[in-house]
């Protein structure tokens, strides 16, 4: 289009403790010249490790944005507060027209919401970014009805209606590690599930 800049992230998540392969996908990061990080939950293992999971990708002075998975409870706090890195289950953030809002957390394990809880943290990030010429919604959870429910576990209906009244350009969800890779339309919007290897998304 052109030639506009288009906004290079690199998605990944549910590293559940794995430094090793934080430490490859910073590297993937700088050789990719990627302009921001992207973690869709499970840094940790049941709130165990946290240690070199967000340092690698600041050395390579790369910004970074998470949503909590359902491993994650007490880690979101240690995480906000030692890297300065934004949660987006709380902030809404703009990187030039590209408005990301997000919810973390999951229907198992450590960290549960409702579905209540979940629609109500995706409704109030994007009222912040509505305005923005480009959407990115990240979850944990995946949607209700998708073809990764299909193949897997059930999603999460507050997801699945957010996509559709939102109508995000691009949502990106993880928690699902044996469909890492898989994408799907839901509607309009291109529906990404990363996983510890990473993907690298153009918007």
């Amino acid at each position: 289009k052109g030639g506009e800049k288009r906004l290079r992230i690199l998605a990944a998540g549910d590293f559940h403790g794995d430094s090793s392969a934080v430490k490859e996908l910073a590297e993937k990061a700088a050789k990719e010249n990627v302009d921001l990080i992207v973690i869709t939950g499970d840094v940790s293992h049941w709130d165990m490790e946290v240690k070199d999971m967000i340092g690698p990708f600041l050395e390579k002075k790369k910004e970074v944005m998470f949503v909590p998975g359902n491993h994650d409870l007490t880690t979101t706090d240690i995480l906000t507060e030692k890297y300065q890195i934004k949660n987006l289950q709380g902030y809404s953030i703009k990187v030039g027209d590209v408005g990301f809002f997000g919810c973390g957390a999951a229907n198992v394990g450590l960290n549960i919401l409702s579905e209540k809880e979940i629609y109500y943290y995706l409704k109030n990030g994007f009222k912040y970014i509505k305005d923005a010429k480009k959407k990115v919604m990240v979850t944990h959870m995946h949607p209700r009805g998708s073809l990764i429910e299909k193949f897997s576990y059930p999603g999460s209906e507050s997801v699945r209606k957010a996509i559709e009244e939102f109508k995000p350009d691009i949502h990106i969800c993880g928690h699902i590690h044996e469909l890492e890779g898989f994408e799907e339309e839901v509607g309009k919007t291109k529906v990404f599930l990363v996983g510890s290897r990473g993907r690298i998304i153009e918007i």
